[in-house]
Parts: structure tokens; sequence; C-alpha cells
């Protein structure tokens, strides 16, 4: 295990900047988490303080550490393509569709392949099974071909490492409905796991925990925490928090269709506990502002957002659990550039100012 003492040190540039990193969680849909990390391993001036994970964004937090903890940036960007290339081979191994791999050969958008996705009679009769069958009568033994991969691709003592970045993993605990951080030696495979764990396709991760003296059931943190902001308030120096955004927040639309309304409940589902961290910063801010809170005993946390709606908004529910490997390449490039996009009009305002208007939105 890596010890603070023996944690090599970044190279510091000239104009560097601190900050911490929320990623939100959405199945095949945190590819486009692993374009943003990518671009932002680009940017030198750019140090990582902490990162926030859930699902997805956990397995990211702990791909990109796994890579970067001796300071090698080079290497985190491999090591989260190795973890997404794993995820898109499993995928081509695993499933056939024949209608999909048409629309690909013929019209390779991000919307026909989502379309191709969602026809699927595969997804049609998966969520019929459902509806009579929990993990615990279709999988007994408990095969999630995630645990694997994880242990394979990722290098847990570095992970683990007290070195920066600081990771916080979060899960759900199913017996109190509350959210649990898993943070330095706690996060293992099963922490990472945990965090992605949705209780209708697999059977709720059991671990210690210390605090109870049990085990203790845990399901997807996105329901409790997704991505959970007061880790990083708590447990870093740096103001800046850059929430790296899956889910969209707001449609136009309102959905008409059985696909159309799945996904907006999901979004809506998985958006809801990251609404209300969000609308308490707000609070404490104004409340700093006001003269009313110490700014010295309470930290004005400056939230900035990387997203693309308008791509996201394209991508049905069924997309989140199909890690195809040219939507999980596409998504990808859109992450790519969403973060290109932030770093280019945003630069000035790190460590300065938010440039997510939290009074516009929950004012």
């Amino acid at each position: 295990m890596t010890s603070p003492e023996t944690c090599p040190v970044p190279a510091v540039h000239g104009g560097t900047k601190t900050i911490n990193l929320a990623l939100q969680g959405g199945g095949a849909h945190g590819a486009f988490t692993w374009g943003a990390l990518d671009r932002l391993l680009e940017e030198e001036r750019v140090e990582i303080e902490a990162i926030s994970g859930t699902s997805a964004g956990a397995m990211n937090a702990a791909a990109f550490k796994s890579g970067y903890a001796d300071g090698d940036r080079k290497g985190a960007g491999q090591a989260l393509a190795h973890l997404w290339g794993s995820i898109g081979e499993m995928a081509r191994r695993s499933s056939f569709n024949p209608v999909l791999e048409w629309v690909k050969a013929i019209h390779p958008t991000l919307t026909t392949v989502s379309a191709a996705i969602d026809a699927a009679p595969q997804n049609l009769m998966n969520a019929q099974v459902a509806q009579f069958f929990s993990p615990y009568d279709l999988n007994p033994f408990d095969i999630n071909p995630l645990r694997d991969l994880l242990a394979d691709d990722l290098d847990f003592d570095r992970v683990c490492a007290a070195c920066r970045p600081h990771l916080y993993i979060a899960a759900t605990n199913v017996r109190t409905g509350k959210i649990r951080v898993f943070e330095g030696e706690e996060i293992s495979v099963d922490a990472i796991v945990a965090s992605t764990c949705l209780p209708s396709l697999f059977q709720a991760v059991e671990i210690d925990d210390p605090t109870t003296g049990r085990k203790e059931a845990f399901w997807d943190g996105g329901f409790t925490g997704n991505p959970a902001l007061f880790p990083l308030h708590r447990g870093s120096q740096a103001r800046d928090v850059v929430i790296v955004h899956i889910n969209p927040m707001e449609r136009d639309e309102v959905p008409r269709t059985a696909k159309e309304i799945e996904n907006r409940v999901n979004e809506i589902s998985f958006n809801s506990s990251l609404n209300f961290e969000l609308r308490a910063i707000n609070m404490v801010r104004r409340l700093i502002r006001e003269g009313k809170l110490h700014e010295g005993e309470w930290k004005d946390v400056l939230i900035h957002s990387v997203a693309d709606d308008e791509t996201m908004r394209r991508l049905g529910a069924s997309t989140k659990v199909n890690p195809d490997p040219f939507l999980l390449e596409k998504l990808r490039e859109a992450g790519a550039a969403a973060m290109d996009r932030f770093l280019s009009a945003h630069w000035d305002d790190l460590g300065t100012r938010a440039t997510v208007d939290l009074e516009k939105m929950y004012g």
C-alpha cells in the first residue's frame, strides 16, 4: 500500500488549478465521463484533489486513480481505455443483435443505434421477466461478470492509496435506505460492484459495516447520491466541484410513449439526490453572502457542470445496460468535446466563481 510519505508529487505548472470531480452514474453512458476525463488529462495545469463517483462514475474514478496514482497522466488514460474496452468486448461476446449490427453497417448514428437497442426483443422480454422473477430467482449463484473484470483491470493497491486524488464511492444501504460512502482502504471490488448494483438485475452486494458490526446489503448508489457531493466539501480543500453529468436534468418535451416515460422516470430518480445536495449548497452560499454563516466555518463551494444534454436526450434507457462498442466510442467523443468546451469557456472561472447558477435553479 502506498503511504502518504511515498506518494509521488505531480509536477506543478504555472497557473495550476486544483479541483474536485463529481462523476454521475448511468451504466454504459459512463463512457461519456471516460471521454471527459481523457480530455482533462491533457490539461497539465489541472490537479485533482478528490473524486466522488457513483456506479459508472465509481468505475471511472477507480480506473483513473489506478493509472494515475503514480502521477502518470498517460497511465490514467490507458487504464480508462482498458476498462471501457473490456466492457465493450464483454458486451460483444455476450449478446448479438442482428438489427443493431445492420444499423451500424448502414446508418450508424447515436439516434439510430439507440433506437435499434431500444427495439431489441430481448429488452422487452427482460422487462417482462423482471416483473415476476428477481435476481435471486434467475441468478441464484450471483454471477456478475463485472466483478471479475474490475479485479483483473484495476490495481486496488493504487486505488486505495492515500495519494491524490482521494476517492469517495457511494452505495445505498438496502436495510436503512441511507447512503454509505466508501473511501481509502474500504474501497474494494465489492464496494464498486455495490455502487453499480441495479436491484432488478443483480443480487444486493453484502459488505461488512464496521459501524453496525454486521454485514449490510447494498444497491446502486444512484438512489441516494448520484454523485455524493458532501464528501468533497467535507474532506478536501479545493472549492471547485466539477460535476460530469450523464442524466439530463431537464427535458422540454412531455414523455408520451412507454419507453419515453421509463427513460424520464429513470433520469428524475437518479438526479433527485443531486438536486437535493445542490439546493443545500445554494442555501449555504446564500447564508454566507447574508452574513448569517461565517465562510471560515462553512465552505463556499463553487459548482461547475460538464454536460451534453442534447446528446444524452437522444439515448433511451435501454442503452444504459447495453454497452455496445460503437455507442461507447461515440459517448467518449461527446464527453471529450464537452470537457473541451468547458475548459475553453471557464478556465478563468475556476477558483474564482461558480459557473452553475444555483440561485436561478433553486432560489
